[in-house]
């Protein structure tokens, strides 16, 4: 079903009841956008000044040139590392290539850790580039996560991202226990220039999957897009509810790959940890999605996410517009961090 100019009025109840949502152009959007947008890498250093401004500023006063390597030294970076939510592992792991560098070099000066501790950082950050082969494949993508991270958001701006690549993109609603979820989606939707397919309020998330996947064939979709219901308060209901989905999707579309994202709050710090802890109990988490990273001082819990969980963080988002959220880059992540432009 197209929007032409008499549809534009139909409401979202009944465009959805009908099962799909189709796109209209989406070149308004892009005009309006084009003005604004800057390099990536510009807006993630702008996005991490928080924890630049608290965590980096007090490094560089650890590091400073008068100082000597001793234990001392050590103790306090891994104090700070921590207090950043790196958390205790990662810490431990980034100091240990720290002091092994300074031991191979025979390094003397606190302020020639400073580029050792940066590459370090990003090498405990590493995403293979096979983690994100799933983009060049037929794919079905599961997005998971608890209200209010941008599970919503970060779906249409994902598909903005395989679109902008090439790709034909399809979004199944399956969230359809969140009042106005849908309503939300079909907005990122027109804004990303995709179709949806989606299902009354209550209605059974498996039947979305159902349709969608159908039509995804039909239409030889390149990646299907699932929102999913962000709750936790039942883990028992939530597994359940997961493993119908997944075997819908593995008899309907069993030649698709298939990828889990965990949506997070970096503002949440080791908030995000544990609920990316509780997800992983209930379905096989395949990445991160790390949202917010603009607003908070505890950017470290990348770090630790990804490290503790032994899952890459794959997309990182630093703002509320459609072009916010881009693949993660470890070494943009550590320059951006530490202040090297």
């Amino acid at each position: 079903m197209a929007f032409g100019k008499k549809e534009q009025s139909m409401s979202l109840a009944e465009s959805l009841n009908m099962g799909t949502y189709t796109a209209p152009d989406t070149k308004q959007y892009e005009e309006e956008e084009k003005p604004k947008k800057k390099g990536f890498f510009s807006r993630l250093f702008e996005g991490l000044t928080k924890t630049r401004d608290n965590f980096v500023k007090e490094v560089d006063e650890v590091l400073e040139d008068t100082r000597e390597i001793d234990e001392d030294l050590y103790e306090e970076l891994e104090e700070l590392m921590i207090m950043a939510d790196m958390g205790m592992g990662p810490t431990q792991q980034i100091l240990d290539r720290v002091r092994a560098e300074v031991k191979e070099k025979h390094l003397t000066k606190a302020s020639d850790c400073r580029s050792i501790l940066v590459g370090s950082i990003i090498e405990q950050m590493k995403v293979g580039e096979a983690d994100y082969s799933f983009e060049d494949q037929t794919s079905v993508v599961m997005v998971v996560g608890v209200n209010g991270v941008g599970k919503t958001t970060s779906i249409g701006k994902l598909a903005s991202n395989y679109k902008s690549q090439g790709k034909r993109v399809l979004i199944a609603a399956a969230d359809t226990f969140r009042a106005a979820a849908g309503e939300q989606l079909e907005e990122w939707c027109h804004r990303a220039g995709v179709d949806m397919i989606g299902g009354k309020d209550g209605a059974d998330p498996s039947a979305v999957i159902y349709d969608a996947c159908n039509a995804a064939k039909a239409r030889k979709t390149d990646i299907l897009l699932i929102d999913t219901a962000g709750r936790l308060h039942n883990k028992k209901n939530l597994m359940e509810e997961l493993r119908k989905m997944n075997r819908v999707i593995d008899r309907e579309f069993p030649e698709a790959k298939r990828e889990t994202l965990v949506v997070l709050d970096g503002t949440t710090g080791q908030n995000a940890l544990n609920q990316a802890k509780e997800f992983g109990e209930v379905t096989e988490l395949t990445g991160i999605v790390l949202t917010k990273m603009d607003g908070t001082a505890k950017g470290g819990i990348a770090v630790a996410i990804q490290s503790e969980l032994n899952v890459p963080v794959k997309y990182i988002g630093v703002g509320e517009k459609i072009g916010d959220l881009q693949r993660f880059n470890p070494v943009d992540f550590g320059f951006a961090l530490f202040g090297e432009q």
